[in-house]
């Protein structure tokens, strides 16, 4: 009897021992190449970089269509693999990472923090993934050239005017003082913002939802429409929006301009019913008369140039010189010791994962509840606004998937999240570290010190500081 329980043992260990050797080949065999005259061949960082994910096979979960190894149609690992699949690829995708491979280009600021978070915190790949995949454990060597890439990237290619050479490959980055834009159309977009002859009855404008004496947003839950109307969804800042990739929670909007259109339409937002009765209302105006004619002189007035120029303003609303902003320019004493300590949780924890760049935020669309299911838990109908992006692009992995707000004067923005179930900045902190992050033991000083480091966000909006408590300019 103990000659066969040793021999069924050692078929056993001879099985799995093929079987690891075979993936090995298997593995190496099918993994993304760069080809011969990609520039990554030529750079030693990158192309260490590159081999490391490439041994570990992050493509088998985060890129679509991969080809799997011969198990993937087994039973029972068939429904393991098909739920990791998922998964990965609802958390991240590598196909526009092993596409910046091989065209030897940057990858997003996104996509460099997201690699970055997972690596520091030895996230990948996961352990019963390796119980398979030996080859794919990676060594300390490997990761380092990963980490090392990641900042060679970020000096090269994302570090802004005035950074101190200690931060330059830091996640975050100070905020620039201004965007290229066009003076004169500036100041047309500017007089459109606040004219209430957008809306359909005369009361509102743009301002009346992103008010720029409160943090570029409303302050309420949902934001207040025509005839009192409510809205299903939390208002974003306009502030710094024109560092967002997409506009709206759920990325509808392409640009700045295509954003400015919606609300002037929409029902409960505005309630114009057509672009020429705005252009009517406005022709009556001898500015406006003067002012299309001269910066758009071939275009007929309506939602084209109306909405140009109003995107062109949106572009100055830009807040630099926050005091975190001093600090990563150089001035150490502008932070203190709870809010330095801040940053670095921030950091580890995995917020700068999303939260990164400049505007610390804006750059991708993430799913709402990456490491727990949060609209179960905080309870009451789902709503179409629920869904995100999916209305969209009707595509199952962008369901509850929204832009990542930036955290630029994040203090004066609540409530917070989509559904601004959030009322207090700590509130928000602690869901997000529970749902978004695989940190579920913060504790009541972490939480403080975190919330500490992102009221040092708050920055200046024309020379002038905006007042962390009420939100208006001093």
């Amino acid at each position: 009897m103990k000659r066969i329980v040793l021999g069924i043992a050692g078929a056993g260990l001879l099985a799995y021992g093929a079987t690891v050797a075979y993936l090995t080949h298997y593995d190496r065999a099918g993994a993304p190449q760069l080809p011969t005259e990609s520039p990554t061949q030529h750079n030693p960082v990158t192309l260490a970089a590159f081999n490391a994910l490439d041994e570990a096979r992050c493509d088998y979960c985060h890129t679509q269509g991969a080809a799997l190894p011969f198990y993937a149609s087994l039973p029972g690992a068939h429904q393991l693999m098909q739920h990791d699949l998922h998964e990965g690829l609802r958390h991240f995708r590598m196909e526009p990472v092993i596409k910046a491979f091989r065209k030897g280009e940057a990858p997003s600021e996104e996509q460099l923090s997201r690699i970055e978070e997972v690596i520091q915190q030895n996230r990948m790949p996961p352990a019963q993934y390796l119980l398979m995949h030996w080859h794919a454990h990676l060594s300390g060597d490997q990761r380092n050239a990963i980490l090392d890439w990641v900042k060679a990237e970020r000096r090269a290619h994302y570090q802004t005017a005035g950074v101190s050479p200690a931060f330059a490959a830091e996640p975050v980055q100070p905020i620039p003082e201004s965007l290229p834009v066009d003076k004169d159309k500036v100041a047309l977009g500017e007089k459109l913002f606040f004219d209430k002859r957008l809306s359909g009855d005369g009361t509102l404008n743009c301002a009346s939802c992103h008010g720029l004496d409160k943090g570029g947003v409303d302050n309420l839950v949902t934001a207040t429409g025509i005839k009192g109307q409510k809205g299903p969804i939390n208002a974003p800042t306009v502030y710094n929006s024109a560092y967002n990739i997409v506009q709206f929670w759920n990325g509808r909007a392409k640009t700045l301009a295509d954003q400015a259109a919606g609300p002037v339409m929409n029902p409960k937002e505005m309630g114009s019913h057509d672009w020429s009765e705005v252009a009517g209302k406005l022709s009556s105006d001898p500015y406006y008369t003067d002012a299309f004619a001269r910066l758009y002189p071939d275009q007929p007035v309506g939602k084209d140039v109306i909405t140009d120029a109003i995107a062109e303003y949106e572009k100055t609303l830009i807040t630099p010189d926050s005091r975190f902003d001093l600090y990563l320019k150089g001035d150490t004493s502008a932070l203190n010791a709870q809010e330095k300590h801040g940053y670095e949780l921030f950091k580890s924890v995995g917020c700068s994962g999303c939260h990164n760049g400049p505007a610390m935020g804006g750059g991708a669309m993430e799913v709402m509840g990456l490491e727990g299911d949060y609209f179960h838990e905080r309870g009451g109908a789902l709503t179409d606004a629920d869904g995100g992006r999916i209305a969209v692009t009707q595509d199952e992995l962008d369901r509850e998937r929204f832009l990542v707000p930036t955290l630029r004067n994040v203090a004066l923005t609540g409530p917070w999240f989509h559904d601004g179930s959030a009322k207090t900045l700590e509130q928000a902190v602690r869901k997000m570290a529970l749902y978004q992050t695989p940190r579920h033991d913060l504790s009541d000083n972490d939480i403080d010190d975190i919330t500490a480091f992102l009221k040092t966000l708050t920055g200046r909006y024309n020379g002038k500081p905006l007042d962390a408590t009420s939100g208006a300019a001093q």
